[in-house]
C-alpha cells in the first residue's frame, strides 16, 4: 500500500443523501462555505451531488473519501472549513494511490479540486489541514 493509505483513518462514499449526524455550528457553517463554492460551478452547468461529508480534520492527518467516478465527466469537489483562517486542501488520488494533476481554487476557507478521468472506477478525494483542527465539509459537483 502506499504511504498515503497508511494515515487514512475514514473512508466514505458520497450520493447516499444521507447526513452521518446531526450538524453542528461548525458543520453547518463549513457546509454553507462549501455549498457556496460549489454554487459557483453550477453556474458553469455543473450539477450538485445531494450527499455530503461532514467533520474534523486534524493536522498531520488525512481524511480520505473513496469516490466512484465516471470517465469523460467533467467533476470539482469543493471544500468548506468552518474557520474561515484555515486553510483546507483538497487532493485526488487514483485507486494504485497515485496523485491526479487536478485544476484548484483556494480562497477564503474554500477549497475545491477539479478533475476529468480518463477511466471510471474508484478515486480517493483527500482532505488536509494545518495547525489545528477545524471542521470541513466537501461535496461534489459534476456534469
Amino acid at each position: 500500500m502506499r504511504k498515503w493509505l497508511s494515515t487514512l483513518f475514514i473512508v466514505l462514499s458520497f450520493g447516499t443523501g444521507i447526513v452521518w449526524a446531526d450538524e453542528n455550528d461548525d458543520e453547518t457553517h463549513a457546509h454553507k462555505l462549501a455549498l457556496d463554492l460549489a454554487g459557483a460551478f453550477s453556474n458553469e452547468g455543473f450539477k450538485m451531488r445531494d450527499g455530503f461529508w461532514a467533520g474534523v480534520v486534524k493536522p498531520g492527518e488525512r481524511t480520505v473519501i473513496a469516490v466512484n467516478l465516471y470517465a469523460s465527466n467533467q467533476y470539482w469537489f469543493s471544500a468548506g472549513v468552518s474557520d474561515k483562517s484555515r486553510d483546507v486542501t483538497v487532493e485526488l488520488f487514483d485507486e494504485t494511490g497515485r496523485q491526479l494533476q487536478v485544476d484548484s481554487y483556494k480562497n477564503d476557507g474554500k477549497s475545491a479540486a477539479g478533475f476529468s478521468p480518463t477511466s471510471s472506477g474508484q478515486y480517493f478525494v483527500s482532505l488536509s489541514i494545518k495547525d489545528a483542527p477545524a471542521t470541513c465539509c466537501v461535496m461534489y459537483s459534476y456534469k
